[in-house]
């Protein structure tokens, strides 16, 4: 009962900030109640914690199959967003500058549907860190990363609560593209004799920050045009992923950019760490894995 009264308390108290919800998704998994949503991100925050711990002195998990299933998992899912919100965008006629909420009728409750999915997908995203806690890629596991998987997660609750369809279609669309390259890559790059033929990794960094700025552009374009969705919501998205803009830049910069000491070019002998201008550990970075010949 009293766990009860404080769900109630919880959404009570973010219907009075959002005001109404969409009624099209009401009863569906996960989205009734915020307590779940909130739950699972202070599980994946604690396995962190927890886990990092627990592994400090255990050698790391090899987890081959598991990786390859996984990364599979993702990009098959991935995909079906991709197809899904084309063809859906596609047949209720979306406009790209803007569209509202309710004007395409079915393809609306398509794209909710399809974008209840994406959410969704960002809980099963959080094993990319479990992954690095398990391996003890522990370095990996940075501010930006965690911020990422954690926030996303609990804002596509609000997304499929408030605005399901309409403008939030872009992002999850531009994302789904980016993560079946991403997701393919790293699941091939588990196995060894496909190594050599993985020659467009160099341009999934860049890739990704054009995903943000697309998404910034597009979203501010509904600002310049109105067509009915709801402004807050515009620049509230505009205001993350110019966050996500910032750190990714800072990351790529100290990762990539930043020209080596004379000391540290003495020192530091002529191998694989640098390849193609980018250093191995960002294409460990969704999932743990290790592109170097020491890969399991």
């Amino acid at each position: 009962e009293t766990l009860k009264a404080f769900d109630r308390e919880v959404n009570a108290f973010v219907d009075y900030m959002f005001g109404p919800r969409d009624t099209r998704v009401r009863g569906w998994f996960l989205l009734d109640s915020y307590l779940p949503t909130f739950f699972l991100t202070g599980a994946y925050l604690l396995c962190i914690w927890l886990g990092n711990k627990f592994m400090k002195n255990r050698p790391p998990f090899s987890l081959r199959p598991h990786l390859i299933v996984y990364n599979l998992g993702i990009t098959l899912l991935s995909f079906y967003m991709l197809i899904e919100l084309i063809l859906a965008t596609w047949e209720g006629g979306y406009n790209l500058q803007c569209q509202n909420l309710h004007s395409a009728g079915e393809a609306d409750i398509r794209v909710a549907k399809v974008l209840w999915w994406y959410y969704f997908s960002k809980v099963i995203e959080f094993m990319d860190t479990i992954f690095f806690v398990l391996r003890k890629k522990s370095s990996q596991i940075t501010f930006l990363h965690v911020y990422h998987h954690a926030t996303m997660f609990n804002i596509w609750w609000c997304v499929l609560n408030w605005i399901p369809c309409g403008q939030s279609f872009f992002g999850p669309t531009l994302n789904s593209f980016i993560h079946v390259l991403m997701y393919s890559y790293y699941g091939l790059s588990v196995i060894p004799s496909m190594r050599k033929y993985l020659w467009w990794k160099k341009y999934l960094t860049q890739a990704q920050l054009i995903q943000f700025l697309l998404t910034i552009v597009h979203t501010l374009s509904a600002a310049v045009k109105p067509c009915g969705f709801p402004f807050g919501c515009l620049m509230f998205q505009s205001s993350y992923m110019a966050t996500l803009v910032i750190l990714f830049i800072n990351f790529y910069i100290k990762t990539y950019r930043k020209a080596p000491s004379r000391t540290a070019v003495k020192e530091t002998p002529v191998t694989t760490e640098i390849k193609n201008g980018f250093h191995k550990d960002y294409f460990a970075a969704a999932n743990g894995l290790q592109n170097n010949k020491k890969a399991q």
